[in-house]
């Protein structure tokens, strides 16, 4: 009798799992939302959004679609103006590396410029809106210098050093002459390092890139003329020329990220960023960014 109620139980459990998949995939295909179930050849969506602080989120994002055989192609959707150069070119080369293995395909938003265009350049193809803000071909480093201010309220930073450009960009005082000569030959080897990116990205001369790597922002319609971009389109689009390029007939399956944050994940991200943006104020980071107005 027992054993007997073991298996009713045991049944009753496999019933309900099955009904409970049954209507899931009833849900999904009545949706018309791309499935997530494991059926057939998907494409997979990785996200870039906002200033882009740190790569590894992305990196092992797109680590994760290269290990399932059953994903032919990812999508990178930047929306992004930008952001620290160590953060972009460690996308980027992860997008080369990932690129020999399965279709990389770019679907810019409503802007993709100075570091997110640099990671869009190692993708197989780049889809943009007629509208998106992108090229911004740049390198951006910003101090403040508050030794006026100090003087006026009887403050004076005392700084100790152990090199005579240890402390350049100091906020206590105004740059030498020397200093700025080395900041700028900083600046210039890191836009160069750019300007070849693109050039090798979008197989053009880099003579032919150069006029147009002075930080200046575009549409996605003039990129296009220039040779930035390939098409015009949306994401649905992109996915589209996604499925063209590997074979997919029809509507492929779309895996898009996972939108789950614990409350202590955003904190701590919140957290970060605002480190982060306040040491890019101080100057201590470059950055391949574009400084967007706020309202």
């Amino acid at each position: 009798m027992k054993r007997k109620r073991i298996w009713v139980g045991l049944l009753a459990i496999v019933v309900v799992l099955v009904l409970f998949f049954s209507g899931l995939v009833l849900i999904v295909r009545l949706s018309g939302k791309p499935s997530r179930l494991p059926f057939g050849d998907k494409i997979a969506v990785v996200e870039i959004q906002g200033v882009i602080t740190q790569s590894f989120p992305v990196i092992d994002e797109i680590h994760h679609h290269l290990a399932d055989d059953a994903v032919k192609a990812i999508i990178l959707r930047i929306d992004s103006p930008g952001g620290g150069v160590g953060p972009s070119q460690e996308i980027y080369r992860e997008v080369l590396k990932a690129k020999q293995k399965k279709k990389i395909v770019t679907s810019m938003g409503a802007v993709a410029a100075s570091g997110g265009y640099y990671v869009a350049c190692a993708s197989d193809l780049i889809v943009a809106n007629p509208g998106t803000i992108t090229g911004s071909i740049g390198v951006i480093m910003q101090f403040s210098n508050f030794e006026e201010l100090l003087k006026k309220i009887g403050i004076k930073g005392v700084v100790l050093k152990s090199g005579e450009h240890k402390d350049i960009g100091s906020p206590f005082r105004e740059m030498t002459p020397e200093e700025k000569k080395i900041m700028q030959e900083t600046l210039d080897n890191v836009h160069q390092q750019f300007i070849r990116a693109v050039a090798e990205g979008r197989n053009l001369d880099p003579a032919k890139v150069l006029p147009i790597a002075d930080g200046r922002i575009m549409t996605g319609e003039q990129a296009k003329q220039l040779g930035l971009v390939d098409k015009m389109g949306n994401l649905d689009d992109a996915i589209e020329e996604a499925a063209k390029l590997v074979g997919i007939e029809g509507r492929p399956h779309v895996l898009y990220p996972k939108k789950k944050f614990t409350l202590w994940e955003l904190l701590m991200k919140g957290m970060v960023s605002a480190v982060i943006e306040a040491l890019n104020e101080k100057g201590f980071e470059l950055n391949y960014r574009l400084l967007l107005p706020v309202d």
